[in-house]
């Protein structure tokens, strides 16, 4: 399924390629990252680019830093055929940062990339992929279908705070009476891939990971990010006792939490990991809540 707003940003980013020698405005950053990922693992890689050559620090834990240890772990598989309709599904811009949510057919995953540029460049970079990502859920949503426009860009600022505190109030802190406050009681579109819609589907669900003895905690909120009415919270915590990264997308209107996407994968132990630059680590501007 094409998404339209991430559709017209590729083709903005065809149209302006080149750009650099006839005056035409260069690429916004937000493009930028949309054609690095929509390009990743294919046979085309001048998106690449984008990356600086001198700072690239990396936070994948399975990749070596800096742009050689890109260049190595792209290496070793072999190359894809480049997803017509696109690999990004929604993208959206916060300072230097620029997010994006993608599907990636060829392992079959969800995606969320960050990215940090300076000067037009890519120089730092995190992520978390799970699977598998197109099983519906028990409301028939995958774990990236749903909303991509963005709307209410001068409630940025607001959104953000009220989605920092509601992982802050319930999630880190189990204040589950104040669930109301932040999430709608009306409209509530889940997209873990086994929990159902609503308020109630969340209740349950936690409900039954307790009757299991299955663990979920929330330690640690590491960034905040959002344009308009979407917000990703990056967190650090641990799901039946194993060092996790919670990646956390949330929809907002009217003041409430409305449609929910998140990605969870397990932090690899200290020698399994191919750089020592940390899961999280983000600069504060990553945690910018100013109004």
């Amino acid at each position: 399924m094409k998404h339209h707003l991430i559709s017209a940003a590729v083709v903005i980013g065809v149209a302006l390629s080149g750009c650099a020698t006839t005056g035409t405005p260069q690429l916004s950053n937000k493009e930028k990252a949309i054609e690095v990922m929509n390009n990743l693992g294919t046979a085309d890689r001048s998106s690449l680019d984008y990356i600086s050559d001198k700072t690239y620090i990396q936070h994948n834990l399975g990749v070596a830093s800096g742009k050689a240890g890109l260049y190595g772990f792209l290496d070793k598989f072999p190359t894809i055929a480049k997803d017509e309709d696109g690999t990004v599904v929604r993208a959206f811009q916060d300072g230097d940062y620029v997010v994006t949510h993608s599907y990636v057919k060829a392992f079959n995953s969800a995606v969320f990339d960050v990215f940090r540029f300076e000067d037009g460049l890519i120089v730092e970079h995190w992520d978390n992929n799970q699977k598998p990502a197109n099983k519906p859920n028990p409301s028939g949503h995958t774990m990236t279908d749903g909303a991509t426009q963005i709307t209410d860009l001068d409630k940025t600022q607001q959104n953000k705070i009220l989605i920092k505190n509601l992982i802050q109030d319930v999630f880190l802190e189990g204040q589950f009476n104040k669930i109301t406050q932040y999430i709608s009681q009306e409209t509530y579109t889940q997209h873990n891939p086994s929990i159902a819609d609503g308020l109630k589907g969340l209740t349950d669900a936690f409900a039954g990971m307790a009757a299991q003895g299955q663990t979920v905690r929330y330690e640690k909120i590491h960034a905040i990010l959002g344009e308009g009415n979407f917000v990703l919270v990056i967190s650090g915590g641990e799901i039946n006792g194993e060092p996790t990264a919670f990646y956390d997308l949330f929809r907002v209107a009217n003041g409430k939490a409305v449609e929910h996407w998140d990605v969870l994968k397990t932090i690899p132990s200290k020698d399994k990991q191919m750089n020592v630059n940390g899961k999280f680590n983000f600069p504060a501007s990553a945690m910018n809540l100013s109004k």
